[in-house]
């Protein structure tokens, strides 16, 4: 343990209760355990991620409520080919070669039967299952009851966003995030857009004036359609089952789309700006989204007018629409003598992969070789915002901030069984559905 005396080692133990004494905050490059809870593609992903980002992590735990899915993550964990698709190109930066980054991380890949946790309540078994650290990557809705159980059970987390899909739950995440402070719990939210140096960099020379005063902000996101079970229901699926398979479709558990998918840019242009909206004015509409049942009941597209509380606008428009119409995003920062795209004025441009520099920027923290790190708030007021301009595009009023954190909305189930009943509630219609 280099630089490290005996007196910081007991004042680090004084500051920061983890379970294992020996990852002590600064306490070396020991081992550490992590589990995974939500074993789809952005769960498998993030995994590598992690092992990619730090060589010393073992994934030992997987919770899933889904066999398939956790059998079907476990087959790509250890496959040479999906490894090296999420991983090779950071190898030449990490001074690694491909084939032993690869090989290194199918190796770590240490989860036994026993460890294989199925059903609702997988994600609990995880959390006692002796890690130090775990992911969650399950759909939203489920995201502040396992960010609450984590923290409480003193155990560090990369959540990503959103992190919930209704006021209530962000407000309960929040509660969770001021615990994990107290504690020194180091927390991560899937925020490559903000752990990037060039970004970082970006930032520090805006606010040293590299583009004078912001005017206003930009932020896009068109999206191809996403459906997860292409060919439709099973008759043998009960309601919930059906509605967990194609999860992105039900407000209650995807939080809409643009929910799920525009917190990335909102929530960076946040970041970038050091605060929140406090106010929105927000449409919205299925333009093609059939009113099917695999297709659920959100909107197709949302365009969104946020006011921050220096009076600077933020325009952010979003879209999903269907395969052969043009995708893409960006965000977009106009000054009063420059603009910027929030990663463009680094002077040392840095290729290594996002995902992965999120993942590095965690680790240091835990062990200590960088600063704390805690970004629960950071993506509990992305969410937040974007479950603001839902909320106005659905009624058609404008949405303060005082309003939405102060709304009783709670889209959560209170009773979980894969043959539960579940009514889909119709799309909603501006000046008929009713603002909680």
């Amino acid at each position: 343990m280099k630089n490290i005396s005996r007196r910081s080692l007991l004042a680090g133990a004084s500051a920061f209760e983890i379970v294992k004494p020996e990852l002590v905050r600064g306490a070396g490059k020991e081992k550490v355990k992590f589990g995974l809870v939500g074993c789809g593609g952005r769960g498998t992903a993030a995994a590598v991620n992690l092992m990619t980002a730090d060589p010393n992590v073992e994934l030992v735990a997987m919770g899933e409520i889904f066999e398939d899915k956790l059998e079907g993550s476990l087959r790509q964990l250890r496959d040479p080919k999906y490894i090296q698709r999420n991983a090779g190109a950071s190898a030449p930066l990490l001074n690694q070669p491909v084939n032993d980054l690869v090989g290194s991380i199918g190796s770590r890949v240490k989860v036994d039967p026993e460890h294989h946790f199925i059903g609702f309540d997988a994600y609990r078994k995880v959390i006692a299952s002796g890690v130090d650290l775990v992911l969650l990557a399950t759909p939203p809705g489920y995201r502040p009851e396992h960010f609450e159980a984590v923290i409480n059970a003193g155990k560090h987390c990369w959540a990503t966003k959103p992190i919930a899909t209704d006021p209530v739950g962000v407000r309960r995440f929040m509660a969770a995030v001021r615990v994990a402070q107290a504690k020194k719990l180091c927390v991560n939210g899937g925020t490559p857009g903000v752990s990037g140096r060039d970004a970082i960099e970006t930032k520090r020379r805006i606010k040293e004036g590299a583009i004078g005063d912001i005017l206003s902000v930009q932020t896009r996101n068109h999206a191809p359609l996403v459906l997860h079970v292409k060919s439709g229901r099973d008759p043998k699926w009960g309601d919930m089952e059906w509605q967990h398979r194609e999860w992105y479709s039900f407000v209650w558990i995807c939080g809409d789309m643009l929910v799920e998918q525009a917190v990335h840019g909102v929530t960076f242009c946040n970041w970038m700006m050091d605060m929140h909206p406090e106010r929105v004015v927000s449409s919205g509409g299925a333009a093609w989204r059939p009113r099917e049942e695999m297709y659920g009941n959100i909107y197709d597209h949302h365009d969104s007018n946020f006011i921050y509380p220096n009076g600077v606008h933020m325009h952010s428009y979003c879209r999903q629409y269907p395969p052969g119409c043009p995708t893409g995003g960006g965000n977009l920062f106009i000054g009063s003598k420059g603009r910027s795209n929030g990663n463009d004025l680094a002077t040392v441009k840095t290729p290594m992969d996002g995902f992965v520099q999120e993942h590095m920027r965690l680790m240091r923290s835990i062990r200590g070789d960088g600063p704390y790190l805690n970004e629960g708030m950071v993506i509990a007021e992305g969410t937040m915002t974007t479950i603001m301009a839902r909320e106005a595009a659905y009624s058609g009023l404008e949405i303060t901030w005082d309003m939405i954190m102060n709304s009783k909305q709670d889209l959560q189930p209170k009773q979980f069984d894969y043959k539960l009943k579940m009514d889909v509630p119709p799309l909603p219609v501006p000046g008929q559905y009713k603002f909680i």
